[in-house]
């Protein structure tokens, strides 16, 4: 089998991505990569305390060390590519050269990922690409998974979805512009239970947070359009 890496989100497509991976004789998956942002101690996008996210990775019935990229705030994309591209050469000189990824449908996102990884002689790997996001989301369902949304984008989805169980009704409620994997970024979850775990993850639910993030701008002195997120703090 080809020696992976795959890049651990703490959220239900990671999860899947893996227990895909561990169907097949294809790839043997000998480690975890997750970005945490220093500033907050918590994993990037996702809102996740580093503690919790331990937690999780402790609770997976194969053992797998998580390899952990620090990220400072504020942030270039400069320094982000910099950053995992001296992470992923580190993983090279060991002889990982695969790397998964949960993406489902952003074509942009893959050609980057692909773009970045190529340039080092590395190679990605997708086994969710193209599949109907409903479907997808159903399949996780019945498989066991048990997610919690943990962050929604304000602009798709209003602070009533926040902190809803992954699950048929979940699914039945989503209005209909909004991707049922939340794969242009509506929501994001935390996976505590399903088939990759020996027991489900401990935690406990805490406050919601509100915040705004300004979106890139193209022109000097143009007004920054602000995006707004409720996040769920999990303890």
């Amino acid at each position: 089998m080809k020696t992976a890496i795959l890049h651990w989100s703490t959220g239900k497509d990671a999860a899947y991505a893996l227990y895909q991976i561990s169907q097949k004789n294809e790839y043997d998956v000998v480690q975890l990569s997750t970005s945490v942002q220093q500033q907050y101690d918590r994993v990037s996008m996702h809102g996740i305390r580093r503690e919790l996210l331990l937690r999780q990775v402790a609770a997976l019935k194969t053992a797998l060390p998580v390899d952990i990229i620090e990220m400072p705030t504020p942030l270039t994309n400069e320094q982000y590519e910099a950053l995992m591209q001296e992470r992923c050469m580190t993983y090279k000189t060991q002889g990982i050269v695969n790397h998964i990824f949960g993406d489902i449908l952003l074509e942009d996102l893959k050609v980057f990922r692909e773009g970045q990884l190529s340039k080092l002689g590395l190679i990605a790997v997708f086994p969710l690409w193209k599949k109907p996001s409903a479907s997808l989301l159903m399949e996780m369902i019945e498989a066991g998974f048990k997610a919690l949304v943990i962050c929604v984008n304000e602009t798709y989805l209003d602070k009533s979805f926040l902190g809803r169980t992954i699950n048929q009704q979940f699914l039945k409620d989503l209005p209909t512009a909004v991707d049922p994997c939340g794969e242009n970024g509506e929501f994001h979850t935390f996976v505590y239970d399903g088939p990759i775990f020996k027991k489900p993850v401990d935690f406990k639910v805490g406050e919601s947070v509100y915040k705004t993030y300004d979106a890139p701008t193209s022109t000097e002195g143009e007004t920054a359009k602000k995006y707004g997120f409720w996040f769920l703090d999990l303890l």
